[in-house]
């Protein structure tokens, strides 16, 4: 099970939970690629987030560490996107979940991600 893992024992007819893990080089390059659009610099990003220095920016890039929830926010509401769309998620079936995000539909988007939760094992 790539990018997936599994709670404790299953017990009784509760399902094993599957969550999905950040992939968080991806995530770094969505996040980079996403300021840049937007026209901000890395300087201009630190002064709005109120960092004393950049150096934890360039670690989101490289995926080294990923943003606190907070700094997360701040950066969807400067960038007008959900800070789900700064993440990318490790996915077991990628081809299921591409087709999913590009219909764009959230309800199909939602139906994929719980089948990929609760799928049996």
């Amino acid at each position: 099970m790539m990018g997936y893992m599994t709670s404790r024992a299953n017990t009784g007819n509760v399902p094993y939970l599957k969550y999905p893990n950040i992939d968080m080089q991806r995530t770094g390059q969505r996040i980079q690629k996403t300021i840049k659009e937007a026209g901000y610099s890395v300087r201009e990003i630190q002064e709005y987030l109120r960092l004393s220095c950049p150096q934890s920016i360039y670690r989101w890039f490289k995926g080294q560490i990923l943003p606190s929830i907070n700094h997360m926010y701040a950066l969807s509401i400067l960038l007008h996107v959900h800070m789900e769309e700064l993440l990318v998620v490790k996915c077991e079936d990628p081809m299921e979940w591409m087709s999913v995000k590009m219909r764009g539909s959230w309800r199909k988007r939602f139906i994929c991600y719980r089948n990929l939760l609760f799928r049996s094992m």
